[in-house]
């Protein structure tokens, strides 16, 4: 009788934040029909509670996915504790921050990889003018289009906001495109190291926009979410007034009140608009559990295909032009200093993650078709703290 409950409850809890027909929804599954171990699933109420006890969060969205069905889907504490606190739902609908690479930008350039409009050799000078190339000496490289996908390009992290906006007013997109090309250092030659850069998916959007001719956010809302039939993920959640009682707040400001639907990210708010390739994305639980079913059945999913499954098995690998030490799959982590998300017991170099700084991440495991979201508002009220154990933690639990 418990389990049936729970069944329902979770079924209760789909149906609330989703009205398309059931023949279009990922079909909801008690834990150990999905083959996992409803004991061990138990333990996870205690691990976030007390994470949100200790003020990690204020609350949290966990959602389990098993090949194409959601085997555990359960929302935890508040998604608002200011002005007014707010319970969370597993509607609520978060700034993804850079989980935004890999469910936009990414699936957005294997698309035109797939089509035949764009190559992982490509030279980012092909799209980019005026794009240097990495030097030493009078040594060159160029970069390309891998290696920005593989944070292997040697760019810099991250550009001061204020001193671009200072120089060329906000939003300022085809102007911080030319800075990123003729200004942001090269740390070392392409291919050879690995430095994490948001640097790297803008000029990554910048490429998909001269290849499309629109907006990254336009041609992502059409061709990724909405060929997904994907209801809540979105850019430029301000646009969609439908959307906006959903959405989880980010950082209290010097007002005293968090903003809703702005992304949070400081590049991409205030010098690409929201519309940019390193955050922007925002998503709830369910939107996020579809595209990963999606990238463990080859790209297709309730009918709906984004890619092929040749190029999800393409996207999955970490490619052998780069140093192996390099650990990153094409727009996604697998076995970087970054992938400790993933926890001790997925499969090794299978086993696809990636973070957001507001306290968002995906888990997705391509050999044992199980993948974990965690979606958490950790930045509200207060920027601090951090999920790298609980994370940790919890993979641990799942796998």
């Amino acid at each position: 009788m418990k389990r049936l409950f729970a069944i329902i409850c979770l079924g209760l809890a789909l149906a609330a934040c989703d009205r398309r027909p059931a023949e279009l929804r990922l079909e909801v599954v008690p834990p150990e029909e999905a083959g996992l171990d409803e004991a061990r699933l138990r333990s996870v109420d205690s691990l976030i509670l007390k994470g949100i006890e200790d003020g990690v969060m204020p609350g949290a969205v966990i959602s389990v996915v098993k090949g194409d069905k959601i085997a555990f889907l359960k929302a935890y504490g508040n998604r608002q504790l200011v002005p007014d606190t707010l319970a969370m739902t597993t509607g609520t609908v978060f700034d993804l921050a850079s989980l935004s690479k890999c469910v936009g930008t990414t699936l957005a350039v294997m698309q035109l990889v797939e089509r035949g409009r764009l190559s992982l050799d490509d030279k980012v000078s092909k799209y980019i003018p005026g794009f240097e190339p990495w030097r030493d000496g009078g040594e060159t490289e160029d970069i390309d289009v891998r290696q920005l996908l593989t944070h292997s390009s040697g760019l810099s992290p991250y550009v001061n906001v204020e001193t671009v906006a200072g120089r060329y007013g906000e939003p300022c997109p085809d102007s911080l495109m030319r800075y990123i090309a003729r200004e942001v250092p090269r740390n070392f030659e392409p291919g050879t190291d690995f430095m994490y850069s948001c640097l790297n998916f803008v000029t990554l959007q910048n490429i998909v926009q001269s290849i499309t001719g629109e907006r990254l956010c336009d041609y992502v809302q059409r061709e990724v979410f909405g060929r997904l039939g994907l209801e809540h993920c979105c850019y430029l959640p301000q646009e969609r007034p439908e959307i906006m009682p959903l959405v989880a707040p980010t950082t209290v400001q010097a007002d005293g009140l968090p903003p809703l639907g702005v992304v949070h990210d400081p590049l991409a708010r205030r010098l690409n608009g929201g519309n940019s390739g390193n955050a922007g994305v925002f998503s709830d639980a369910y939107d996020l559990s579809v595209i990963a079913a999606a990238v463990m059945n080859g790209g297709e999913i309730l009918g709906r295909r984004v890619l092929a499954p040749e190029t999800v098995e393409l996207m999955s690998k970490i490619p052998y032009e780069n140093k192996q030490w390099v650990g990153r799959a094409l727009g996604w982590d697998a076995e970087s200093s970054h992938s400790s998300l993933k926890g001790s017991r997925s499969t090794p170099k299978r086993t696809l993650c990636h973070t957001g700084y507001t306290g968002t991440s995906m888990v997705i495991d391509m050999d044992r078709k199980l993948a974990l979201i965690l979606l958490t508002n950790r930045v509200h009220p207060e920027d601090d703290g951090s999920l790298r154990e609980l994370r940790i933690e919890l993979a641990d639990l799942i796998w």
